[in-house]
């Protein structure tokens, strides 16, 4: 039976020619100086396999890159592939259990070496590694084999008919790596590779010459890169840490750096800075989710490193749904919004809020509800027997530790949300870690979001591309971090239902887009409003800054943001 579907219709409706930007500003690749650019979490690697930090992915798609990417628009595009399969152009089988990827002729690394299709063979291998805590897993959920056909082919198979099989090698969280560099960084060994893992050969507009984590990498124009001219320019500094206040200022009042990323600042304030006539900022709504993680293990310092934070020991008062229901509402959200985003962000009970297609009718969160609140936890017996403004239950007190990322609008939230849970009778500490350690993925660190080491944490990420399935089967059982993955995996609070995980199955296989929309829609529900084990708060539009003297940027929510920096160029 052909199994001709909706979902690979679109999808070849969307597979563009690749894609020229004109910018009228041809000429010798390197000719416009230095490029400037400037995050305020520093990225400590620059292998997104090994971190899912959003500074680690995008950094890394400066040098490193994927089989096809998602457009400004959300449409699939090639890149380092001849052209997007599909069951129409005979790249996608007739039923759905393969894709097959053709790279493009001549391809070649950055220290001239020939790309093929044993690198793309050996970026799944090491991913899929069960030793290697591969951080971008649920990319390849699903499959079974991946191999090399000849020097420029590969099929990926899929243990079930698989509508939408874009999971592997697309978009900036699953690009390919050279083979030879990593060769011995196979499972365990992969966060012991550090030169690899700090410098990849790529097939990317530039070259790392040197990097130093949680600081600042600088690198060179490629110059093997494929594209004639480009890139424009001849160096680039990458500069992280600090804060979002001097990473706007920086571009939008100083003209110090040429691009500042996810400027998370008062509306006002980006207002003020942008007065000053040298930079603009730019903003789009894509999936990002500023949302709090409730850990449904215990994050004890009591308990024996490899038992805290992990499934082994549930937690002592989040295990109780009622407990988490009655903090998420206490919360007023369209008060944060008004506080953090202003037109930058809309109040959401939603993981994932768009596309409309995958939005939930879920807006049961929306209206704060403090006494609604006591009384829930009241009914489930967290009560304050001694008057001290603390309930408890069987001995337990609901204290929670409550961290998150340094950043002024963060602490903004803490402060708001401890005030609320307060009135509840919570009692909350807060902490904020800096966000190269705290998104860094470092299996040594106590102070990871993977590691969690608190009751509560709070953070946004997105998913690449307009399609959600890997995204939502990152929540599969045994896909949390845990010291034999490293501390890495992507389940953050340890989440485990084997009902959802029967919709990740479901959801892989099915076609029509209709059904695809409830299936998420659903898992999205149980994930949230069900089980309140991710606390939406805010759909955050993402606003970052360029020069006025930087051309040819386009902002992307749907993939890298620095998806097309091959493409920019100065314009003055």
């Amino acid at each position: 039976m052909k199994l001709k579907t909706a979902l690979l219709g679109a999808a070849a409706s969307l597979a563009l020619a690749p894609m020229a930007y004109a910018d009228g500003h041809e000429g010798e690749r390197g000719r416009d100086g230095e490029l400037k650019i400037i995050y305020w979490q520093a990225p400590s690697i620059l292998n997104p396999y090994l971190s899912g930090g959003t500074k680690e992915i995008e950094a890394a798609s400066l040098v490193i890159e994927p089989l096809g990417r998602y457009d400004e628009t959300g449409a699939l595009i090639p890149y380092l592939a001849e052209e997007i399969p599909t069951v129409g152009n005979g790249g996608v089988s007739e039923d759905l259990t393969q894709i097959t990827w053709k790279l493009k002729e001549g391809l070649v690394w950055s220290d001239g070496t020939p790309v093929t299709s044993a690198d793309v063979k050996f970026t799944a291998d090491y991913c899929m590694n069960p030793e290697g805590g591969c951080a971008q897993g649920a990319k390849f959920d699903g499959v079974t084999d991946v191999s090399v056909v000849d020097d420029l082919t590969v099929t990926v198979t899929f243990d079930k008919p698989t509508p939408n099989p874009y999971g592997p090698f697309m978009g900036g969280q699953s690009p390919i790596i050279q083979a030879a560099q990593f060769a011995d960084c196979l499972g365990a060994k992969a966060p012991e590779c550090t030169d690899a893992n700090f410098m990849p050969i790529g097939t990317g507009p530039f070259v790392v010459t040197e990097f130093r984590t949680n600081d600042v990498w600088t690198g060179v124009a490629n110059e093997n890169f494929r594209e004639a001219g480009k890139p424009a320019f001849a160096s680039l500094t990458f500069k992280g840490g600090g804060d979002a206040t001097a990473s706007g200022r920086a571009v939008l009042e100083t003209g110090e750096f040429d691009y500042a990323w996810n400027l998370q600042l008062a509306p006002d304030v980006i207002a003020s800075m942008a007065e000053a006539g040298v930079g603009t900022p730019v903003s789009a709504f894509g999936t990002l989710v500023e949302r709090l993680e409730m850990n449904l293990t215990n994050p004890s310092p009591d308990l024996a490193e490899g038992v805290r934070s992990t499934v082994a020991e549930p937690h002592p008062f989040l295990s109780d749904i009622a407990v988490r229901t009655a903090l998420s509402m206490a919360i007023d959200r369209p008060l944060l919004v008004e506080v953090g985003y202003g037109q930058a962000g809309r109040p959401t009970c939603n993981l994932v809020p768009g596309p409309a297609i995958y939005a939930s009718d879920n807006d049961g969160c929306l209206t704060q509800d403090i006494e609604g609140a006591k009384a829930m936890l009241e009914a489930a017996g967290w009560v304050d027997s001694n008057g001290d403004g603390i309930r408890e239950k069987d001995g337990v007190e609901l204290r929670i530790l409550y961290q998150t990322s340094t950043n002024a609008v963060r602490q903004d939230f803490q402060a708001l949300i401890k005030e609320w849970w307060s009135e509840i009778g919570v009692e909350t500490e807060l902490r904020n870690i800096d966000a190269s350690v705290f998104f860094g993925g470092d299996p040594g660190s106590p102070d990871t979001f993977q590691k969690f080491y608190a009751d509560v944490e709070m953070y946004a990420n997105n998913f690449d591309g307009t399609d959600p399935q890997a995204y939502l089967a990152a929540y599969r059982c045994g896909n949390e971090p845990k010291p034999d993955s490293q501390w890495q995996g992507e389940n953050i609070n340890r989440f485990c239902d084997p009902a959802y995980d029967a919709m990740i199955d479901e959801l892989a296989q099915t076609a029509d887009l209709d059904r695809r929309g409830e299936i998420a829609r659903a898992m999205n529900d149980m994930l949230t409003k069900d089980s309140m084990t991710i606390v939406p708060l805010v759909d955050r539009g993402r606003v970052s800054a360029h020069a006025n003297t930087l051309g040819g940027v386009i902002l992307n929510t749907w993939d890298s943001e620095l998806w097309n920096v091959a493409d920019w160029y100065r314009t003055e």
